[in-house]
């Protein structure tokens, strides 16, 4: 399954919605998706990959953690407006609070780290903000903020 749209309203406000099946062999679909939804809304290329990035994390972790090998799908909604972009990702894989998950310890070294749980990391480290809310019925919608300026502005 692939259905995507783009919208523009007459303030501005520039939105795109993707849906795929939940595959690792999608995710090739999610970066192109968000990368075109960025370049037209004139996105720097630093803003670019910073989104890219936390979007092909957070789809990565609900395909294999989420999902674990289980049919489902996933949205995308990418919107532009008041020098930001704001990404949601909604599933309908078990409850997950990834906001809820610890920072890692940063200070032990890379290679004696068990491998894997970077991934919500990469997110905080690529956007200004992250919020998660149930989905309802089930699932999950995870939000990412990420300013249209090259430098990162922490909310809250």
């Amino acid at each position: 399954m692939h259905v995507a749209w783009a919208h523009v309203t007459l303030h501005g406000t520039m939105s795109g919605h993707l849906r795929i099946d939940a595959d690792l062999d999608r995710l090739e679909d999610v970066r192109r998706f968000v990368r075109e939804q960025a370049a037209a809304a004139d996105a720097p290329s630093v803003c670019i990959e910073d989104v890219v990035q936390a979007v092909d994390e957070a789809a990565t972790n609900v395909i294999n953690h989420g999902y674990r090998g289980a049919a489902g799908w996933l949205e995308v909604d990418v919107t532009f407006e008041d020098g930001r972009c704001v990404v949601s990702l909604e599933d309908e894989a078990p409850v997950f609070d990834p906001t809820a998950v610890p920072e890692p310890d940063l200070a032990t070294p890379p290679l004696a780290r068990t491998p894997g749980g970077m991934g919500i990391h990469l997110i905080r480290e690529s956007t200004d903000a992250i919020s998660y809310r149930p989905r309802p019925g089930g699932g999950n919608i995870l939000t990412m903020v990420r300013s249209l300026e090259p430098g990162r502005h922490k909310e809250g």
